[in-house]
């Protein structure tokens, strides 16, 4: 009884590892859209710049924005078509730049000056997808 048990254990936890890893990307918000999917990082990522420094939600926003920033990364970095695009190399500048301040300076607020940079650079990103770019 207990090697059946035991099997049966063993086959259900196959089951489960193989639907999770089968699974739609429908739970990290991208649809597989590239241009969609790169104007709703950007205002994610534009929320999760204006929060205030002071605010109770700044690890939950920190943590959302470092997450959204490695599902894009991750569905679109191996696309040749979209490699090529300007409004792409632009935009993995800037989630670059802002996923290295994360990572480098976790409990500091993300500096002015790197603000308005990522702001140029989403602003430069919007007007290449508008000309299909």
């Amino acid at each position: 009884m207990k090697r059946f048990l035991s099997r049966i254990l063993a086959l259900v936890l196959v089951v489960a590892i193989g639907l999770t890893g089968c699974s739609s990307d429908s739970t990290t918000g991208l649809t597989g859209n590239y241009r969609e999917d790169t104007l709703g990082v950007i205002s994610s990522l534009r929320s999760a710049l204006t929060l205030p420094a002071d605010s109770p939600d700044k690890v939950t926003v920190r943590t959302e924005a470092r997450k959204s920033i490695n599902d894009f990364a991750s569905r679109y970095q191996r696309d040749p078509a979209i490699l090529k695009l300007s409004s792409f190399t632009t935009m993995r500048t800037a989630l670059n730049s802002l996923a290295g301040h994360y990572s480098s300076y976790p409990n500091r607020p993300v500096p002015d000056k790197l603000k308005t940079r990522l702001e140029q650079e989403f602003q430069q990103v919007e007007v290449a997808l508008k000309r299909g770019i």
